[in-house]
């Protein structure tokens, strides 16, 4: 692991016997004591996530928010100061470079992407941004980004910072001062489950990490550290997409199913192109499918209509929370319908499955 990039809470990791593992270049947890513990301890109590890996942006100056405006297929002209915006930046011809979050400070601008596009949206923005009046910084390695997520995340998060966190709605978040350094907590996450996602200097999040988790002698008796194995399940669970898995420069947000994040009314790159799919009609289509038995479905596997090759596996796991197997699949119209009986291809054999509304999961 030495070769590879480390995030601050590194150390944290191995003391709790964190299984670490190469993900986008950076040594990262898959799981801590197993993938199932973990995804159950989220769901009914709160687990700590490293998000670390994560690309963190800053673009300053008069050109910024016109710049993202016309990269993202979401509109923030409009944009309000506390609030994060889930869009994507795509290719002219619609393919999606990046799914992201952006916020909008009172003088600047942030952006969270992906750790393996980092480099990508980087470039992209700084080739489209020339002769304009922004400054991009890459704060990714002076900086750290955890997720505390669960039913119980926020009151764990009040009681230990002796902050409210009640006001803070959806898909908004609060700069605030703690333990003298300056982060930003946004109410979001990617479980399907409420908490708290917090950016913070690197050496301050070294430091209340430590008030999160305990130590490895003496943990925290609620919040458990978790890895990356059960953030997929997690997300998986809540239908929530993967890039390089339900999103990639091969197919547009619309096909990708993420329609409610792009305005077709206002220009950005990639817009005409998608224009173009909506009045066309799409040729492929997202959709949730629930399988016989308890075999899991890879990424990659056929699926079949008949005799008919119609689509592809995106995701699938075997659901701990709903104890069946689930998956994500890209299928031809015509065979996206609730309802539609499918097969999907294991390789030795075929196995059942049904379209299904997604999300698999959602708290009431």
């Amino acid at each position: 692991m030495d070769n590879l990039l480390h995030t601050p809470l590194y150390d944290a990791h191995t003391s709790f016997g964190g299984r670490m593992v190469d993900f986008a270049g950076w040594a990262m947890p898959i799981s801590f004591t197993s993938i199932n513990k973990e995804h159950e301890h989220t769901r009914t109590v709160c687990s700590l996530f490293d998000v670390s890996h994560m690309g963190r942006l800053r673009l300053s100056g008069s050109g910024a928010g016109p710049l993202l405006d016309r990269l993202c297929t979401r509109n923030l002209g409009s944009a309000e100061v506390g609030r994060c915006y889930y869009s994507h930046m795509c290719r002219e011809d619609g393919g999606m470079l990046d799914d992201l979050i952006v916020s909008r400070f009172e003088d600047d601008w942030g952006v969270v992407c992906n750790a393996s596009n980092r480099e990508k949206i980087v470039q992209w923005i700084r080739q489209h941004g020339q002769g304009e009046d922004v400054t991009l910084t890459d704060e990714t390695s002076e900086t750290a980004m955890i997720a505390l997520q669960g039913p119980e995340a926020i009151a764990l998060a009040e009681e230990i910072a002796k902050i409210d966190f009640s006001g803070l709605k959806r898909y908004r978040f609060m700069e605030q001062a703690h333990l003298g350094a300056k982060m930003a907590v946004y109410r979001s996450g990617y479980t399907g489950e409420d908490g708290l996602e917090i950016v913070a200097p690197a050496g301050a999040a070294k430091l209340f990490t430590s008030f999160l988790l305990g130590t490895a002698e003496q943990p925290h008796p609620k919040i458990k550290p978790a890895g990356l194995g059960a953030r997929d399940t997690l997300r998986l669970e809540a239908g929530m997409p993967l890039y390089g898995h339900e999103l990639t420069e091969d197919w547009d947000s619309l096909t990708a199913g993420q329609g409610w994040c792009v305005d077709l009314s206002k220009d950005f790159v990639g817009a005409d192109a998608m224009r173009n799919l909506q009045e066309q009609g799409l040729k492929q289509q997202l959709v949730g499918l629930s399988l016989e038995g308890k075999r899991i479905a890879r990424q990659g596997y056929a699926v079949f209509q008949g005799d008919r090759k119609v689509g592809d596996i995106t995701s699938g796991t075997l659901s701990p929370t709903l104890s069946r197997s689930i998956a994500m699949a890209l299928v031809d119209t015509g065979s996206h319908e609730i309802g539609t009986t499918l097969d999907v291809d294991m390789g030795k054999s075929r196995v059942g499955a049904e379209v299904v509304k997604l999300p698999f999961y959602k708290r009431s």
